[in-house]
């Protein structure tokens, strides 16, 4: 598929009318997983990879966190319960968080935060929901190596009266993975980003079964035993909740 650099190249395959997709990105919908998982492979160029990359290591120290397994950056502003006081976003930043916004993704807001994740291999992040400050759509631009993606039922989701739940394993929860390739675009959405939990699994290498669910839209075949590097992901979000600068301190007199 060619690049995607503008409104109406972007348009071909993903554009909101009303509540519902375009026929375009059929395309790009993921099928046989709850709705609705959009899959964009090659969405940025290498050019543009490495572009990205070298920002995100030219980033002053102290905008790095250290956590458990991996490390990342925050930018837009720190997302609170009562609301995130909004910081401007970096020009390389705010360039695909525009473009991502122009799809419509968002409604009719823009995307203002995005959180760099640094991911070695070994590495990943348990089972977890975005939660209620996040516009309930995420989109996310790998660079860098492959991961897999897991979705899990969470353990409190109604399930049938026969299945005890609350003892099952991780394993017996995991529904599917989507194989997320250096350069693609992912956006999540609707029941898929509501009603489940997603993580990466901390492995070194990732063989492709059949609960990859988007490997007809993939280069890695299943079967196939991929090595995994070190991992940059742009996960690029609309908090609707934002704090006045006015609000928080108090106006001016």
């Amino acid at each position: 598929m060619p690049n995607c650099h503008n409104l109406s190249d972007l348009e071909k395959f993903l554009v909101e009318k009303g509540s519902d997709l375009s026929a375009a990105s059929v395309s790009h919908i993921i099928g046989k997983v709850p709705r609705a998982a959009y899959y964009v492979p090659e969405y940025i160029s290498k050019a543009e990879e490495e572009y990205l990359l070298r920002q995100v290591y030219n980033a002053p120290k102290p905008k790095w966190t250290q956590l458990s397994g991996r490390k990342l950056q925050n930018w837009g502003g720190i997302p609170h319960v009562r609301g995130m006081v909004q910081e401007k976003l970096p020009s390389w930043l705010q360039t695909y968080a525009d473009q991502i916004s122009s799809l419509g993704v968002f409604g009719d807001h823009c995307a203002n935060h995005v959180l760099v994740n640094e991911y070695n291999a070994g590495e990943g992040i348990m089972p977890h929901e975005d939660g209620p400050m996040y516009y309930p759509t995420v989109t996310t631009i790998s660079l860098g190596s492959h991961t897999l993606l897991d979705f899990y039922v969470p353990i409190n989701k109604d399930c049938p009266e026969d299945q005890n739940q609350v003892s099952s394993t991780e394993e017996q929860r995991h529904i599917l993975s989507l194989l997320l390739e250096p350069r693609s675009l992912l956006v999540v959405r609707e029941e898929l980003y509501t009603s489940y939990l997603h993580g990466i699994c901390p492995k070194t290498s990732d063989t492709l079964g059949p609960k990859a669910a988007n490997l007809e839209k993939c280069t890695a075949h299943s079967g196939e035993t991929l090595q995994r590097g070190t991992r940059v992901s742009l996960t690029i979000r609309f908090v609707p909740k934002v704090l006045k600068t006015s609000i928080l301190f108090g106006r001016g007199r």
